[in-house]
């Protein structure tokens, strides 16, 4: 009867899979067989079972005890698996399979790939900056420029759009000043934009304590619209 079907039992049997694992495992050269070996491996520890034997895992499987022997010592040799020691609650050492190197690799080519395209569209963002800046297309030379300052001196997208900032708002806008800014700003070991802000500001405040010494005090708050954006 419908009445005594056991719907608790059904919950309580689900098992959590990593979806990167079915979204990477390819990457990894892993074969369908193996992923099914490394979820029963999942299993096993997610029931207590921290160190199942060749053939508790095939009993589950359409392999054999052999076969599946040779999938584990392959999943060792990709680094894949590991085999460490635990000490239980008797403080007895007993063997233990780990996948953490398995999650370790997944998540690691996922972020990396996801920084890639980040980096990438910064890349590209700066480019279409600099010709909005310059109300024209940039030239081969200015757009080599550009890439010898991210490639050769290794200047970040951001610090780059920030040298770009403060030549506009010094009324300078040529890559021969933005090029004196970004040298002048590794030469003093700058590395981010906050420490450019910094180092920005403080230029200011000296150029109009000059200035004061000159002429009546004005407002400078326009040099530092773009710090606080």
């Amino acid at each position: 009867m419908a009445s005594d079907f056991n719907y608790q039992q059904i919950v309580k049997d689900q098992m959590v899979i990593p979806s990167m694992l079915l979204k990477r495992y390819h990457q990894l050269k892993l074969s369908e067989t193996e992923v099914m070996v490394i979820l029963h491996i999942h299993r096993f520890q997610m029931e207590g079972n921290s160190f199942p034997t060749p053939e508790e895992i095939a009993q589950f499987t359409s392999i054999s005890p052999e076969d599946c022997t040779k999938i584990l010592r392959q999943l060792i040799q990709k680094n894949i698996l590991l085999i460490e020691q635990e000490e239980d609650e008797k403080q007895v050492l007993t063997e233990c399979y780990s996948l953490e190197p398995l999650w370790v690799t997944i998540y690691k080519v996922d972020y990396s790939a996801q920084a890639n395209r980040e980096t990438d569209q910064q890349q590209a963002n700066i480019f279409i900056l600099f010709e909005q800046e310059f109300g024209r297309p940039l030239s081969p030379f200015e757009i080599e420029t550009i890439n010898i300052w991210l490639d050769e001196e290794q200047q970040t997208p951001a610090l780059i759009k920030a040298a770009l900032r403060e030549a506009v708002l010094m009324g300078k806008l040529n890559f021969r000043y933005i090029d004196r800014i970004l040298r002048e700003w590794k030469k003093k070991g700058i590395k981010s934009v906050e420490q450019a802000r910094n180092q920005s500001r403080q230029f200011h405040i000296n150029q109009n304590n000059q200035q004061e010494q000159q002429q009546p005090k004005r407002d400078v708050s326009l040099y530092y619209n773009w710090l606080e954006e």
